[in-house]
């Protein structure tokens, strides 16, 4: 058997490499990483080493699969392990035809309606008209009421319909708090989410409240060293504070500065934004952040402008690849209607941590609590 070997800095690259040169039907055996020294004070840089087989087509006795059947079949499999690991109602978020009930376009189901009387009604119809899912509008509403006799339906027995929706949240939305709140000792929060969700802007949010108003020792770690102009953002963000700021893409780096940094109360880790989709960086981004698993809590940032299906979807792709320690909201100012603050944490189980409601750093951020979510819902 013949080996042919391709050693380069990006791997998509060799295997192009490779299939010029032997065919598009080779046998890509394995590919390891290698870390090429460097001169004096030079980083090390990651290497690849591709193993390849050539085919003979006249020895082929059964069918060789081509480097993108496998990775279909690799994407394929990964999918179904991840919607196996779902809720019976989750699976199959992805397929518009497959959505659960609860957030199939159309009416609203006319039997949750039909459910509810007087304030009560008018309550679950205000919270829909926010974009709230009525299964979950149902759930928040039903805390707030007592049976009409008159009627046999559901009707608010709270004095207002704000504490009704605040009576409804207490039960069934967790929160965390800020994060200073949290154990002693150091505390390593990990922000992690989609693309321009705003998790280095309000990364610095967190940061400016820790460092000026509870006069914390703060370090910042960047792993963005994708992003153009990312680490500089985040480095002038970081002189401004006069805080320690590193970027840092390796794992070992990564756990070597933590070492020395075990004196500050708070470490606070930057990411880069991945689709929920993008199973390879994703994977990338968890490999890094992997010498800490035990300590580090992740932080998903959603936006509020998400649709309620991209969301909940967004939520459950990324728990296949962190254990998410809360939902951290943003751009609550660029939408009208903030169901989201409901539907994901609801639906999710996930708890709650802030709501950021605006660019201005550090004012525009808020700590969650019942009666903040249901402000941005109802009016009175």
């Amino acid at each position: 058997m013949e080996i042919k070997i391709y050693e380069g800095y990006n791997l998509e690259e060799l295997i192009e490499k490779a299939k010029n040169e032997l065919g598009e039907d080779i046998k890509i055996l394995h590919y390891e990483t290698v870390e090429e020294k460097r001169f004096l004070f030079f980083k090390s840089k990651k290497k690849y080493r591709l193993f390849v087989e050539p085919v003979d087509e006249e020895e082929i006795t059964e069918p060789v699969l081509k480097f993108e059947e496998l990775l279909e079949k690799v994407e394929d499999l990964i999918e179904k392990k991840i919607r196996n690991s779902l809720p019976k109602y989750a699976q199959g978020l992805a397929s518009p035809e497959n959505l659960p009930p609860h957030i199939q376009t159309g009416s609203v189901s006319s039997n949750i309606l039909n459910e509810f009387t007087g304030d009560a009604l008018h309550l679950v119809e205000q919270l829909i008209e926010k974009d709230v899912l009525p299964d979950v509008a149902k759930k928040i509403v039903s805390e707030g009421c007592g049976l009409d006799i008159d009627t046999n339906k559901w009707d608010l027995n709270t004095v207002t319909t704000k504490e009704a929706v605040i009576k409804g949240i207490k039960k069934h939305i967790q929160f965390t708090g800020s994060f200073e709140n949290g154990s002693e000792g150091i505390q390593i929060f990990a922000f992690v989410g989609p693309t321009g969700v705003g998790k280095t802007t309000n990364l610095f949010k967190i940061a400016s409240q820790l460092v000026i108003d509870k006069k914390k020792k703060v370090a910042v770690i960047s792993t963005d060293t994708f992003k153009v102009g990312a680490s500089n953002q985040a480095r002038t963000y970081a002189n401004i504070l006069n805080i320690p700021f590193y970027s840092i893409s390796e794992s070992k780096k990564l756990k070597n500065t933590v070492e020395q940094l075990r004196k500050f109360d708070f470490i606070l880790i930057d990411t880069v934004g991945r689709s929920h989709y993008d199973y390879w960086r994703l994977g990338e981004i968890k490999e890094i952040l992997s010498s800490l698993e035990e300590e580090i809590k992740h932080i998903l940032t959603i936006s509020c402008n998400f649709k309620n299906e991209d969301a909940i979807e967004v939520v459950y792709k990324y728990q296949t690849f962190f254990p998410i320690h809360s939902l951290f909201f943003t751009k609550i100012d660029e939408t009208l209607k903030p169901g989201l603050l409901l539907n994901l944490p609801v639906e999710t189980k996930l708890p709650v941590s802030y709501l950021s409601t605006g660019q201005r750093v550090p004012e525009d951020l808020k700590v969650l609590n019942p009666e903040t979510i249901a402000s941005y819902l109802i009016s009175s």
